[in-house]
């Protein structure tokens, strides 16, 4: 399979491995007449996409998960080299997404399809039916943390609700976006532009904003989620939001101390703590804090970041994340913070750091650090904990570890997120039919689940008269009196409730 794009060296785009630096492939900069040409296609080959109803989708989607299934290992060894993740992280991840697609295609019919409702009162002689229906062409703008299971959570459900869809991976993980688009064309011949993909930069990604998609699902920083959302209202083009988190785990009195603390280095140290559902940060109740401190810290001494098959994680994908990791860090100790495990940065490696003390107004606290960074804080209860958990502006995702399953639900249900995990971390992300999503600055719109196969449709209401009325309620003709009839009848219904 090619990683190599067909422009000019003046108009490519360079990817290369984060940890050597080496070029993984060359990549085509699309500028708005490519993009707009590639939503043309796809346009085209919706129609008969949506034509091969649900058992036809199904059918091919299952052709295409077959073969990421079997190819998985190759795919792997791209995201290895492209994004820097361990080569059994990536396993996972692309694991994750073939689940996905199972579960969209084998469940499009019975969340979509079309069903029977009651018509109510005023509509008694009317049968009413609900279905929804496929929005044409779906625009995604994936990342490149995990390259292939987060844009594959608007790319599967889409084109199971019958959509076509123009993928733009992000820049830096172009050769996974282009292989994944390739794999479908060798999968699914027949329905080759249903899946495009165009690769480029910001600009590229802004022109598929404006190249009249019916909805846009963007995964990435707040920041830049508010210029795709600038960019899609001069075209009144929906979007879907998904965007960072500063996630938070409650450790409560109760709490299996050793087994929140391995949750928690899990949370935030895999992918060099580049998930956006990753924990960032730690509210462990008095009685267990310093226990809890000492099983974290123990544990991180024990990974090592690098690009070998030893290594517990890689590289920043990214260069620039590497200065967001050292400005969180000095910001936190300057404001003091205890910096008791890591902190040190060589190339694009970040050993894993751990920071007590650290004030809630500091950066390490309020922003995302995105990075293999975790901030402790010792507070008087779980109800202190769920305070500062909540008073993040960012809502994506969250878990609270406590033996009491009665205490441990009601604390993750008043945890301000979209999904919460009850002794364990990130565990929503691989079930999927779970919505998928968060609050606040973390975005809006869900991917996974029946609702992530509902956001990329619209909902079509459709009455049939059966038979005619004596008195039409909804005409011009009707007697005067029948509006007083019908307050009678709904007050004899309806009034005596209190």
């Amino acid at each position: 399979m090619s990683l190599a794009g067909t422009a000019t060296p003046a108009e490519t785009l360079e990817s290369t491995d984060p940890a050597s630096g080496a070029v993984v492939g060359l990549f085509p900069v699309q500028d708005a007449e490519a993009v707009r040409a590639a939503v043309d296609r796809a346009r085209t080959a919706a129609t008969a996409w949506a034509a091969l109803g649900f058992d036809g989708r199904r059918q091919r989607l299952a052709a295409y998960r077959g073969h990421l299934a079997r190819r998985l290992r190759e795919l792997a060894d791209l995201v290895h080299r492209e994004n820097g993740k361990p080569h059994a992280d990536a396993l996972l991840e692309i694991t994750l997404a073939v689940d996905h697609l199972a579960w969209a295609g084998g469940h499009a019919r019975r969340v979509l399809g079309p069903r029977r409702v009651a018509p109510g009162l005023l509509a008694a002689n009317h049968a009413a039916w609900l279905e929804y229906q496929p929005l044409g062409v779906v625009g995604v703008i994936g990342p490149w943390n995990y390259p292939v299971f987060t844009p594959m959570g608007s790319i599967a459900y889409a084109l199971a609700a019958g959509n076509a869809v123009v993928f733009k991976p992000s820049e830096h993980t172009p050769a996974v976006g282009t292989w994944l688009a390739e794999a479908w064309r060798a999968a699914v011949p027949d329905a080759a532009d249903v899946l495009q993909v165009v690769t480029g930069l910001g600009e590229t990604g802004a022109a598929l904003c404006r190249a009249g998609v019916g909805k846009l699902a963007f995964t990435g920083s707040a920041p830049t989620g508010r210029e795709v959302m600038a960019a899609c209202a001069e075209t009144l083009t929906p979007v879907l939001m998904e965007l960072g988190g500063k996630d938070a785990m409650i450790v409560a009195d109760d709490a299996d101390v050793a087994a929140a603390a391995g949750a928690a280095v899990w949370g935030a140290m895999s992918n060099a703590g580049q998930t956006c559902i990753g924990i960032e940060r730690v509210y462990a109740t008095a009685p267990v804090y310093d226990r809890f401190v000492a099983e974290v810290t123990e544990r991180v001494r024990g990974l090592r970041p690098g690009s070998d098959g030893d290594a517990a994680y890689g590289p920043m994908t990214m260069p620039g994340q590497t200065d967001v990791v050292r400005r969180h860090v000095d910001d936190a100790v300057a404001a003091g913070g205890r910096l008791v495990a890591g902190g040190t940065v060589e190339g694009r490696f970040v050993a894993p750091t751990v920071l007590l003390d650290v004030p809630e107004t500091s950066a390490a606290v309020r922003e995302e650090t995105f990075g293999p960074t975790l901030t402790i804080t010792r507070v008087r209860d779980a109800e202190e904990a769920l305070e500062r958990t909540n008073a993040n502006p960012h809502g994506l995702a969250g878990a609270v570890f406590s033996r009491s399953r009665t205490r441990a639900m009601d604390l993750a249900r008043r945890m301000r997120t979209g999904m919460t995990s009850v002794n364990s971390v990130l565990t929503f992300a691989s079930v999927p039919a779970l919505p998928f999503g968060g609050v606040g600055e973390s975005g809006f719109g869900r991917i996974h689940g029946a609702d992530g196969l509902k956001e990329f449709t619209r909902a079509k209401a459709i009455t049939r008269q059966r038979f005619g009325l004596p008195v039409d309620l909804m005409s011009f003709g009707r007697p005067a009196t029948a509006a007083d009839a019908l307050a009678r009848v709904v007050a004899l219904l309806h009034g005596r409730h209190r």
